[in-house]
């Protein structure tokens, strides 16, 4: 026999004992298809059981990846397991079922003494169409879809100061729906009393508790209830090439350690599309740190119209008189605060400009945001804001707010009535703020004279009347003097939104209760002449102007200065350099 030959057989030999070796181990990474456990994937029979059993024969075997072949899954609750893949292959659909048509219920939500602090749909995970508590090394891959048609969009019980979505929605057949202020006094007190029975109901897509390990991939999401993700306590989290097309929240991401999303896409036109959050809902205050947003996309187009390519914008109105949502915000649950975050390279379209909140108690310090492009802002491009509302256990203080950067960012036709916003509240001001390289074109056409004749009093919504806005209610009607323009009123506790301020003395940057900002190579212009001063500061200790170019119309103001000391604007077009040391009340020209 050759040696060449016995060479090949000894190879052959070689691979066969290898073969005989990992066969266990292939054995155990082996595909589970639900189809083998029943699945019917026909969108008319119920494959929970089927779905949940090859979960579970997965998980008894140490793992392995569970798929869902094409077809449509009809489903109630989805419970993960540790050392499990999903796998929704391509012309997969996994379909929420309705608990009163399809005969079924998701599970219960479980008992947590914490909800009084976060809405309903924060403070539960068992009630979502997926989820695990307490997992490890989990994962949910694509091409296929998962389309939330039965889940809802609220919780038990709605609340003014608690739930965006009951501002100028009613329940019709258990859904929310959108009305216009005249047609809801016409709706039964019943649909409008605010309580939802949640027996059965499922109001999230994806929700995870306490998880590690975990990666969302490639798949993508048609209305997915309250949230359509939500991660609560989730450390080493990536989110992938995701596309959601939802009503309310894309992504809750909530008091999580080490989080990469990147390139994805998110439609919420009456939410907001990629949001940070540090709630209470476990019990404890737990920073949301560590984060890069990278590559991404929020809108605002009508629901659906993402994922079928339409990118519609008949929706005129969102559920607070704001205008389409979906954006990129921290907040407004923030008792844990926000460390440590970078958010990179991302599209805003048609949705509001990003915020940056902290009312709960919760510090927000070392951010970093740079490469940003904005279309069609429906409010404050920059909203940054500290509040007092401290909806968290007592004696929680005021959070704080620190060592922000923003930079290389384009807008245009951002909502006049409202400039970009820095904004803490007496005795705790922003600090450390960096604006650079930044662009805004707002739309322009308002005068002083509007400032003036707003209201004094607010209204009992979280937001102020806005000229030519009707008011809905006869005990909503506040005092009708006119008012300062410059009397800007603090709304410490209020919910935080660009709107709470009302119809601001500015189109360009306003900035009250902070310390330490450096704004440089910023430009501010108007589509429309626009009469008000361009930047308005007050109760700003430390703030410098560098390279700033603001139109103005006539002799509208560039700064007007209320309670400032250390200011400072050099290299500004039109304007002559010029340092102050206090000033107690100036206007610069």
């Amino acid at each position: 026999m050759s040696r060449e030959l016995i060479n090949i057989l000894r190879l052959f030999g070689a691979l066969w004992a290898l073969a005989l070796v990992s066969g266990p181990l292939i054995a155990a990474t082996a595909d589970y298809n639900v189809r083998d456990f029943g699945a019917k994937g026909d969108g008319v029979a119920l494959d929970t059981a089927a779905i949940n059993a090859a979960i579970e024969a997965a998980a008894a075997a140490g793992g392995g990846t569970v798929r869902l072949p094409a077809g449509k899954y009809l489903s109630f609750s989805v419970r993960l397991k540790s050392n499990i893949a999903l796998y929704l292959d391509a012309g997969c659909t996994l379909l929420a079922a309705t608990p009163t048509k399809d005969f079924g219920a998701y599970d219960a939500a479980e008992p947590n003494e914490w909800d009084k602090y976060q809405d309903f749909g924060h403070s539960h995970w068992q009630n979502s169409l997926l989820w695990g508590i307490g997992l490890e090394n989990i994962s949910i891959l694509g091409p296929g879809r998962i389309e939330g048609r039965g889940l809802v969009r609220y919780g038990p019980q709605a609340k003014p100061e608690q739930s965006t979505a009951s501002k100028d929605a009613t329940v019709e057949n258990g859904e929310e729906v959108l009305v216009a202020a005249d047609e809801k006094e016409k709706k039964p007190t019943a649909q409008r009393s605010g309580r939802r029975d949640m027996t059965g109901q499922g109001n999230k897509a994806i929700s995870l508790k306490l998880c590690r390990n975990v990666t969302l991939r490639d798949f993508s999401i048609l209305s997915g209830g309250h949230m359509a993700v939500l991660a609560t306590g989730v450390d080493n989290l990536t989110i992938d090439n995701v596309k959601v097309d939802t009503i309310r929240d894309g992504f809750d991401i909530d008091a999580c350690c080490n989080v990469r999303v990147s390139n994805c896409s998110v439609n919420s036109p009456h939410d907001d599309g990629i949001c940070l959050k540090s709630s209470f809902g476990l019990g404890f205050a737990r920073a949301c740190e560590n984060v890069t947003i990278t590559n991404c996309q929020v809108s605002g187009y009508d629901a659906g119209t993402f994922l079928d390519g339409t990118f519609k914008r008949t929706m005129e109105r969102a559920p607070d008189r704001d205008g389409p949502t979906g954006r990129i915000k921290f907040g407004t649950e923030s008792n844990g605060g926000f460390k440590n975050i970078t958010i990179s390279n991302c599209v805003f379209d048609r949705s509001r400009g990003l915020a940056i909140e902290s009312v709960d108690g919760g510090p927000i310090e070392d951010v970093t945001i740079t490469n940003i492009t904005m279309r069609e802002v429906s409010n404050s491009p920059l909203f940054l804001r500290l509040g007092s509302r401290r909806r968290a256990p007592e004696n929680t203080p005021v959070g704080t707010m620190r060592r922000i950067t923003i930079s290389n960012v384009v807008v245009s036709d951002a909502d006049s009535r409202y400039a970009s916003i820095i904004a803490g509240v007496p005795g705790h001001p922003i600090e450390d703020v960096r604006l650079s390289n930044i662009r805004i074109v707002y739309r322009g056409g308002l005068t002083i004279e509007q400032v003036a004749e707003q209201p004094t009093a607010l209204t009992n919504h979280f937001f102020q009347r806005l000229p030519g806005q009707k008011l809905q209610k006869a005990e909503e009607r506040p005092q009708t003097e006119p008012r300062e323009p410059f009397d800007v009123p603090e709304r410490e506790a209020g919910y935080p939104e660009p709107s709470m301020f009302g119809l601001l003395p500015c189109y360009g940057l306003f900035v009250r209760h902070a310390k330490n900002i450096s704004v440089s190579g910023v430009e501010f212009s108007f589509a429309k002449e626009d009469t008000r001063p361009a930047i308005v500061l007050m109760a700003v200790d430390g703030i410098k102007f560098d390279q700033v170019k603001a139109q103005r119309t006539g002799a509208a103001a560039f700064f007007v200065l209320r309670d400032v000391t250390d200011f400072a604007a050099r290299n500004c077009p039109t304007f002559s350099d010029i340092c102050r040391d206090a000033v107690t009340e100036e206007t610069l020209r």
